[in-house]
């Protein structure tokens, strides 16, 4: 597969379920109720928190990284949820695509790095 004919859409909906994974596995890090990890999760895996994310990270990404996320930020949705701003879903589109595109071409290292800032981040 060339990850780089790929559409932003098809890497962010990869990044979409990735970084939902990433959030979960530190999540159950800490025994706690099904419903508590939930509410947890969607603090963390929403437009809004990963528009902060990408603010988190933006200094540290390289040129690359930098291009893939304005693929996904500039990528044409047909509609925003009413809970986000429409800037916010762009760049966490734009976040979801670099996400995927890490997982794609197996640079899990790299995107275990940034979530690893976004994640403590959040959890100061």
């Amino acid at each position: 597969m060339d990850v780089n004919n790929l559409s932003p859409g098809t890497l962010a909906f990869v990044g979409d379920a990735y970084f939902g994974l990433l959030v979960r596995e530190r999540l159950a890090e800490v025994n706690r109720p099904s419903g508590e990890q939930h509410s947890k999760s969607v603090k963390i895996v929403n437009a809004s928190a990963q528009a902060k994310g990408f603010k988190i990270i933006e200094p540290v990404l390289t040129e690359k990284e930098l291009s893939i996320y304005k693929r996904g930020r500039n990528f044409h949705v047909k509609s925003v949820p009413k809970s986000a701003s429409v800037g916010d879903y762009h760049s966490a589109t734009g976040l979801e695509t670099l996400f995927g595109y890490l997982r794609l071409t197996g640079m899990e290292e790299r995107a275990y790095e940034l979530f690893t800032l976004i994640w403590d981040s959040f959890e100061e």
